[in-house]
């Protein structure tokens, strides 16, 4: 088994490794934590943060609607507490979009390699 696999195995995550994750600070996600009531990891008895799975997924949505989509962390609660469900879809769906987008750029790539001379014309 190698080192990715493991880290799927793993069952809690530090703020750290989180922040490092999603890209955004430590004390970011402290704030969000505060701004946010669903967003509520784990706490050991000395009070380490224990992200779970399910809690990185729900930070990694907070960050879209609030760094990507441009809404006050107001309107992200707002929105999350109304329709979590869709705000899970879209981000589903636009995170497979970017998947395909990297994927088709790859293949345009390897095409311009094949025809350097641009005989085959790919708009």
């Amino acid at each position: 088994m190698n080192e990715s696999e493991n880290k799927n195995l793993k069952l809690y995550y530090n703020i750290r490794e989180v922040a490092t994750m999603v890209g955004v600070a430590e004390h970011t996600l402290r704030f969000w934590e505060k701004e946010i009531p669903i967003l509520r990891p784990k706490k050991t008895a000395s009070g380490i943060r224990q992200y779970t799975n399910r809690d990185i997924e729900l930070v990694r949505l907070i960050h879209n609607l609030v760094k990507e989509q441009g809404l006050t962390i107001k309107a992200a609660r707002a929105r999350l507490k109304i329709c979590k469900q869709q705000v899970v879809d879209r981000q589903d769906i636009i995170v497979r979009l970017k998947e395909i987008r990297s994927e088709l750029m790859t293949i345009k790539l390897k095409l311009d390699e094949l025809d350097p001379e641009g005989v085959l014309k790919i708009q």
